[in-house]
């Protein structure tokens, strides 16, 4: 029986793909964070385009956002959509949009984007409330936990 060789050959091919799949990582992390943090363009890219893509991203961000809690706009008025393109185009998606929907309120009250009055108040209400709780859940999520409780 003839004995299979080392490996070696099979040893390189592996690191070889292993490091193609870490720059590979890189890369992408890259474009993530030059499309939803504002960070730098990388190389190969055209900036313009990425440009439009982040301003595109940035404005479905805010106007999810306005969905998910519609009481921001209402709060903000109109200095909502520039706030929230602001707060969109510097701050990564990290937690989901119910998170995403504290993190601008405490963006736009830290950074006193908001002068001192009702509407501040109102945002301040809006956090404590929304802040303390953890996220709701789904209607499906109610009636699923609904079936497992015993009644009686």
């Amino acid at each position: 029986m003839a004995e299979r060789g080392s490996g070696t050959a099979a040893d390189e091919a592996a690191a070889d793909v292993e490091a193609a799949r870490r720059r590979l990582a890189i890369a992408q992390a890259a474009l993530l964070t030059a499309l939803t943090a504002g960070g730098p363009v990388p190389d190969g890219f055209d900036p313009r385009r990425i440009r439009i893509q982040r301003q595109a991203l940035a404005a479905k961000r805010a106007g999810v956002l306005a969905r998910i809690a519609p009481e921001l706009p209402e709060i903000m008025g109109e200095g909502y959509r520039a706030a929230a393109l602001a707060y969109a185009g510097a701050t990564p998606l990290t937690g989901g949009y119910r998170q995403d929907a504290i993190g601008l309120a405490r963006h736009v009250l830290a950074g006193d984007r908001l002068p001192p009055g009702p509407e501040r108040q109102r945002l301040e209400r809006w956090l404590r409330a929304h802040a303390d709780h953890p996220a709701r859940k789904g209607r499906l999520a109610r009636l699923l936990r609904g079936r497992g409780q015993s009644h009686g």
